[in-house]
């Protein structure tokens, strides 16, 4: 089977984050800029969204509900109550804390639950216009029963989360290094340290920034190139591409597996104009078929 690329929702101005809840069978996302949540259900083709009070980060399930999730809001972490319909309320039923007290300008850019259900999210500086943001502002932070701990400071742009539990090992992007991070990674505490770069886009002359990321089942990343208009898979022990996938979208956010057989890979894209104006489809969400890989299925957020 050939590989295939199929727009699948309208564009977004700041698509990210997004999630495959693999109970509901359903593809959840944010629109930053926008400040909207994002259903979207491959079986019945039916995209919904609403909107909240700020700038929205990520959005993941909090595992054992059907309608509440964590959120990332300006630099608030909540617990909402979303019943997946278009426009309707959402009900703020929990804060769980605010990051960055100490440097207001910052806000939550990405946020995935480690294998263990912990939330990672991080923040980034402030940016204004599009592409010019403050840098080394954000932090990289843990949230789970016991609070919020900082992980990580002096990040630029918070970006990138991926496990692997084989190698004890957590990726990460911050995206103006141009390259990915591997810390090693206890499962049992959510530790992280050690920290190493294992790929180097300027030495492997990829045009464009590491944005989000996923791994696979065979231990390599997939990673979303912003400005670069496409998704590299990369093998993180060799530090060599294995595969670039052309995207028809310059901004290149965001990366997950999902569907039946989480063999699909969801991309999500930006159409921010920095220096130039981004056309359709330049924002929209796409699929991508006939990889030949799987990869694991995403975790929903666990409070307890």
């Amino acid at each position: 089977m050939s590989v295939s690329v199929q727009k699948i929702v309208e564009p977004a101005v700041l698509g990210e984050g997004p999630h495959w809840d693999d109970k509901q069978q359903a593809l959840y996302f944010v629109d930053i800029n926008l400040k909207s949540i994002n259903k979207y259900v491959p079986a019945t083709g039916v995209h919904t969204k609403t909107l909240l009070d700020g700038r929205v980060g990520f959005i993941v399930p909090v595992d054992g509900t059907n309608d509440q999730f964590v959120v990332g809001v300006e630099r608030k972490f909540l617990i909402i109550q979303w019943d997946g319909e278009n426009n309707s309320k959402v009900k703020i039923v929990k804060e769980l804390g605010e990051v960055d007290q100490d440097v207001p300008t910052t806000r939550i850019n990405d946020g995935k639950a480690d294998p263990k259900g912990r939330l990672y999210a991080g923040t980034m500086g402030h940016e204004e216009p599009p592409g010019n943001f403050l840098m080394e502002k954000g932090s990289l932070y843990r949230l789970d029963r016991r609070g919020i701990v900082k992980m990580c400071s002096s990040i630029s742009i918070s970006n990138g989360l991926a496990w692997d539990l084989r190698e004890k090992a957590m990726y990460y992007n911050d995206s103006p290094e141009c390259k990915i991070r591997r810390y090693d990674y206890d499962v049992d505490t959510g530790d992280i340290c050690n920290l190493k770069y294992i790929f180097d886009f300027k030495k492997n002359d990829i045009e464009g920034f590491p944005d989000g990321m996923t791994i696979d089942t065979d231990g390599n990343l997939w990673v979303a190139v912003f400005d670069g208009s496409c998704v590299l898979k990369i093998d993180p022990k060799a530090g060599s591409v294995l595969q670039k996938i052309p995207i028809p979208a310059k901004q290149v956010t965001s990366v997950t597996f999902g569907g039946p057989n989480l063999d699909v890979l969801f991309v999500t894209t930006a159409s921010m104009n920095i220096k130039e104006e981004q056309k359709p489809p330049c924002g929209a969400t796409f699929m991508v078929l006939g990889l030949g890989v799987k990869g694991h299925p995403n975790v929903n957020f666990k409070l307890s």
